[in-house]
Order: C-alpha cells, then sequence, then structure tokens
C-alpha cells in the first residue's frame, strides 16, 4: 500500500515540475516559444538579431522597435546616424548622440530595458 501511494506522490510531484499547465494562446510565453530568428547583425557595435515576432533581440534584453536617427551633432562635418533596438517608440537626435557616450551626465543615457546602441555610423 505504502508503494502505491509513493508511486502516485511521485507522479504528482513529476506532473508539477514538468508544468503540465496549458498555454495560453497569444500569452508571452506562447509567442515567445514560437518567434524564430529572422537574421542576425554582426558587424556593428553589439551583435543583435530580428525575430518572427517583430522585435529585436540584444544580449538578454528584447525590444520593439529599431531606431535610425540621424542628424548632425553641433560643429560636426558630417550626419551621423545612431541605430538603437529601443521599448521606446522615439528617441531624439539629441538625446540618441547624448546617450552613446557624447554625454558626462549620466541621465542622458538609457537603462538596458529602455535602449541600447547597436549600430554608429558617420555619413
Amino acid at each position: 500500500m505504502k508503494r502505491i501511494g509513493l508511486f502516485w506522490l511521485a507522479v504528482l510531484l513529476l506532473c508539477a515540475s514538468a508544468g503540465c499547465a496549458k498555454r495560453v494562446p497569444g500569452s508571452d510565453a506562447a509567442q515567445e516559444s514560437e518567434a524564430v530568428a529572422v537574421r542576425t547583425i554582426e558587424d556593428g557595435l553589439k551583435e543583435y538579431t530580428e525575430w518572427s515576432d517583430g522585435t529585436w533581440r540584444c544580449g538578454e534584453n528584447t525590444y520593439r522597435y529599431r531606431l535610425e536617427i540621424s542628424g548632425r551633432m553641433p560643429d560636426a562635418a558630417v550626419d551621423s546616424t545612431f541605430v538603437y533596438l529601443s521599448n521606446l517608440e522615439e528617441i531624439s537626435f539629441e538625446r540618441a548622440w547624448r546617450a552613446a557616450g557624447l554625454s558626462s551626465s549620466t541621465e542622458d543615457y538609457f537603462s538596458p530595458e529602455e535602449a541600447v546602441l547597436v549600430e554608429c555610423r558617420m555619413e
């Protein structure tokens, strides 16, 4: 009798640890498992990947947007383009160049969850 009880206890624990919970369609976990890598860009400042669900990943972080922000910095001879992966829908050119490492104020920089600079070009 003890063996049968231990057997069912083991089955119950195995089921619980294996994640018997059903995934809800449209949930983040379900979408993440369905997304596949479309392309990986390796020739910038950081390697990053575009995914089939429209997101971008760099390191451990996932971003909704890839922003190319162009303009001319004060007293610059050529235009600059900064490419950010971002969870912010918009980044101004001034904020982009300051956050690229050209500001002495840490308040101008993004947290890794907000945005990451992956490319920088001078044209």
